[in-house]
């Protein structure tokens, strides 16, 4: 079945002019700025009158402008961090990359932040235990412990968690309980070197067969 046959509703994914940024074209029949569901529109807008959302959109915001093309990723973690105040960073990291996750506790430490961690391994509980097929264990006994994550960063009181190469699906259960604030240092792609968006830039070329 082709791409087109799919595409039953076109939205913001379909669109190359993008006018809601530049205003400088014109909107595209099917956009979804001139054909906003309202109610939708008005809830989302009313939730930036919440104290706490408001102040990380303001942060974000000011990091983006005061710091555009100058600082990495890590740099951009700790400016937002100071921007919303938070003192005691979480990081919750993949066993795989912790040699990466101390360099960046490192760095946070040097820079006045209080860093606390957890490996997706720790507790080093048996797949069998929550179901997880047998099969599995050919790439290791133990499961990762994404919720046991999020709950002990919780315990600890961390002002901002830091998500370290967790995998896909494991990160999504740690964002779902989560406490604090999250965001993403590294996104994990074992053939790509962590570099997911590889294989978007040569979908057209190295990885067409992507598009198969």
């Amino acid at each position: 079945m082709s791409n087109e046959a799919l595409v039953k509703e076109r939205s913001c994914i379909d669109c190359a002019v993008k006018n809601c940024d530049k205003m400088d074209k014109s909107y595209p029949e099917f956009c979804l700025t001139t054909n906003l569901n309202q109610e939708v529109y008005r809830e989302a807008m009313a939730c930036y009158d919440e104290e706490e959302n408001h102040k990380t959109m303001v942060a974000a915001a000011k990091v983006e402008y005061e710091h555009y093309c100058q600082y990495t990723r890590v740099e951009e973690i700790m400016a937002f961090a100071r921007e919303i105040g938070a003192k005691k960073i979480g990081i919750a990291t993949c066993v795989g990359l912790l040699k990466e996750s101390r360099t960046l506790a490192a760095i946070m430490r040097a820079h006045g932040f209080e860093v606390f961690g957890i490996a997706c391994k720790a507790g080093a509980t048996p797949k069998s235990s929550v179901g997880i097929p047998e099969e599995c264990n050919g790439i290791g006994l133990n499961m990762c412990n994404p919720i046991l994550q999020a709950k002990m960063l919780n315990h600890a009181k961390t002002d901002l968690n830091v998500v370290v190469g967790l995998c896909v699906g494991h990160d999504s259960l740690f964002y779902k309980y989560s406490e604090a604030l999250t965001t993403t240092a590294v996104t994990k792609d074992r053939v790509l070197g962590h570099n997911p968006v590889a294989a978007l830039y040569t979908a057209d070329s190295y990885y067409k067969k992507l598009m198969e």
